[in-house]
């Protein structure tokens, strides 16, 4: 089985609220362990992360010990950065064994070509974010804000999250459209088999057609409204409630 999630968002909201997606992370992630050969984070995991060299946010350490339990049992896990999640330096693959990408990630699974993206800047035209993202990411823009002591840094970080989500929100209205097109035109006309995305929150499992090419679109929502995971059987791919996962022990082929 390979599984996926995104957008779950870990400390947005209130601490209780974050803490109950977060327990629920926690007990999917013992449950597939058996059965997960690998499992993508396809950005968003954190609705702030920002590392310093010495310090990462405590809030989140029940995560990342769950993580590590993951990689110890033998599943190997990649990490897509999301437009929330971007302040990663090192530690997850220094100290957890994961894997960081800052690119969109194209695999082979069971002879099926996989497209995988967080899903930002999709949106056609939207050059104003692009800008915004290559200046948050830039390495000596995150250099020179490690000089900030990590509790104004952190803080800071999770302040711009929420007026990253305001940004999105007010900006997003087409984008489901403008990730479905995305996805057919990997589908069609570059021949994936699968394009999993997130980020735009609204959770989706279309088959694709035309003429001779198909293949499957998949977004995987969000934590918020109802938290899910894809799940590739090796001949299908799936979207399940968390919460199905958990009553049935594991993804059903």
């Amino acid at each position: 089985m390979v599984y996926f999630l995104s957008d779950v968002h870990l400390g947005y909201g209130q601490r209780s609220e974050s803490r109950q997606r977060e327990q629920l992370l926690i007990e999917l992630l013992e449950a597939i362990a058996p059965t997960a050969e690998q499992l993508f984070i396809v950005g968003d995991l954190f609705d702030y992360w920002f590392e310093y060299r010495t310090v990462i946010p405590r809030e989140f350490f029940r995560t990342l010990a769950a993580l590590d339990q993951l990689v110890r049992q033998g599943v190997v896990v990649e990490y897509l950065v999301g437009n929330h999640d971007f302040g990663h330096r090192d530690f997850f693959e220094r100290e957890l064994g994961i894997h960081i990408h800052w690119n969109d990630l194209e695999r082979n699974i069971a002879g099926k070509r996989f497209y995988i993206a967080h899903g930002d800047g999709k949106v056609a035209g939207d050059w104003g974010y692009l800008l915004l993202r290559g200046v948050l990411r830039n390495r000596l823009t995150n250099t020179l804000y490690r000089w900030i002591h990590p509790d104004i840094g952190i803080a800071l970080a999770s302040l711009s999250s929420h007026t990253s989500r305001h940004y999105t929100s007010a900006r997003d209205d087409g984008m489901q459209d403008s990730l479905f097109d995305f996805a057919r035109a990997k589908i069609c006309t570059d021949g994936f088999d699968v394009v999993v995305l997130g980020h735009r929150h609204r959770s989706a499992l279309v088959h694709v057609s035309e003429g001779s090419r198909q293949g499957t679109y998949v977004n995987l929502g969000d934590w918020m409204s109802q938290p899910l995971v894809g799940v590739f059987t090796g001949e299908r791919m799936l979207l399940e409630p968390v919460e199905k996962i958990l009553a049935d022990g594991t993804a059903q082929a």
